[in-house]
């Protein structure tokens, strides 16, 4: 498990851990069933206080994707497939978002982008 954080963030740093394993989890890096580092551990190779990475495993279990289990640790729980599917089509939605704003600060219009999608997506066919 790889996760990154920046002090010079406005995110708390167990929003930003939650954050990243939840990516993980919908990208497949991490798969259900995987065991995740201790709270002790995952806070010792962040360098962040155990009450940070507990605030993070906690609610990540709250909302379904962490199961604890006394004396055996923390792992990833199951995702059910239209869960994982609707995540990664809010990502897309995410880059379109960025995309368009990108094609209107070069002047692009909506035909232009529309035209290169076609062909994008055409090329991809054959």
């Amino acid at each position: 498990m790889n996760i990154l954080l920046s002090t010079t963030s406005k995110e708390p740093l167990f929003q930003q851990i939650k954050e990243q394993i939840k990516q993980q989890i919908y990208t497949g890096e991490l798969t259900e069933g995987e065991a995740l580092p201790s709270m002790r551990v995952l806070a010792k190779q962040l360098k962040v206080s155990v009450i940070t990475s507990k605030r993070a495993y906690e609610d990540l279990e709250k909302e379904g994707f962490l199961v604890s289990s006394v004396g055996k640790g923390t792992f990833v729980a199951g995702q059910q497939p239209h869960f994982l599917r609707e995540w990664q089509v809010r990502e897309l939605e995410n880059d379109f978002e960025q995309l368009i704003a990108d094609a209107k600060r070069l002047g692009l219009t909506k035909r232009d982008l529309l035209e290169r999608l076609e062909i994008f997506f055409e090329g991809d066919e054959s």
